[in-house]
């Protein structure tokens, strides 16, 4: 696709363009067929793309764990259950650390899930860039991106998801009573303070979610677009800058999926604290 007419501008743009479904200013439904269409759309429009990467790869998260499950042994291990077995023990040794011994069901699974889940989708990110694009236009499909991490659309939905999690767990442990007084008292534990507390613990409260979500965006969104813009070069650079970039940014898709699993822990276990600051 780089060596279409397209310009570099309108490359670029068509690459980090995603697959939009919504209502059209004029009301019909249907799929965007530009940028600008997108925009049209609204907030309401869905990106078919990142839907379907996510939830695709969330499929293969679930089918290599219980293939590894049914064909466990106690004999000599294959790769696979090596690999989960190498994952679940890195996730309790990480939840042991942080949130101790607490009793909680969900905290387990739920780190599990975010590290492979967004493993998996980090990892589309070494897929050539025009590969499955190409693919997709030529069966007359506008836009596809493969890479759900680079839409904030989903890094911001899963960092909602915990943060839902973690108001749960706050007004559960603690208590509608003290998680509110704790807004109000906290850093400055004086009555003519109650008001600059709790503009700073609400600040507090909202950034955690933006800074988990747009941290794994931001990260995965800065190498794509590296990627896309090596592509742009010609074919004999592409080789010698995309290899050395595709080893290094490997590194970059293991350390986002292990910093949102651990943030995710650290959140939850900052909601079960029940002692003062």
């Amino acid at each position: 696709m780089a060596g279409d007419t397209l310009t570099s501008q309108e490359y670029i743009q068509h690459h980090l363009t995603n697959l939009a479904y919504g209502k059209h200013p004029d009301g019909t439904w249907g799929f965007a067929k530009s940028a600008q269409e997108i925009g049209e759309m609204g907030f309401w429009a869905i990106h078919v793309d990142t839907m379907f990467w996510s939830i695709l790869l969330g499929f293969v998260f679930l089918g290599l764990f219980i293939v590894a499950a049914r064909s466990a042994t106690t004999g000599v291990p294959g790769t696979l259950q090596n690999l989960c077995e190498m994952a679940v023990e890195f996730v309790e040794e990480n939840i042991t650390q942080v949130f101790g011994s607490r009793p909680n069901a969900i905290i387990g699974p739920l780190s599990l899930t975010i590290l492979v889940w967004v493993f998996l989708m980090n990892l589309m990110d070494l897929v050539p860039v025009d590969f499955i694009p190409q693919a997709a236009h030529l069966a007359g499909v506008p836009y596809f991106k493969v890479v759900s991490t680079t839409d904030p659309n989903a890094t911001l939905g899963m960092a909602i998801g915990v943060f839902i999690l973690v108001l749960y767990y706050n007004f559960k442990i603690k208590g509608p009573v003290k998680f509110a007084k704790g807004l109000v008292t906290h850093p400055v534990p004086k009555w003519f303070m109650y008001p600059f507390n709790f503009v700073l613990e609400i600040v507090d409260l909202i950034a955690k979610p933006l800074s988990h979500g747009l941290r794994l965006f931001g990260n995965l969104y800065a190498g794509e677009m590296i990627f896309i813009l090596i592509a742009l070069l010609p074919f004999y650079a592409q080789w010698l800058l995309s290899l050395p970039w595709a080893i290094f940014h490997i590194l970059i898709i293991c350390l986002q999926a292990f910093v949102f699993m651990i943030l995710t822990i650290v959140y939850l276990t900052q909601a079960h604290e029940t002692d003062e600051h």
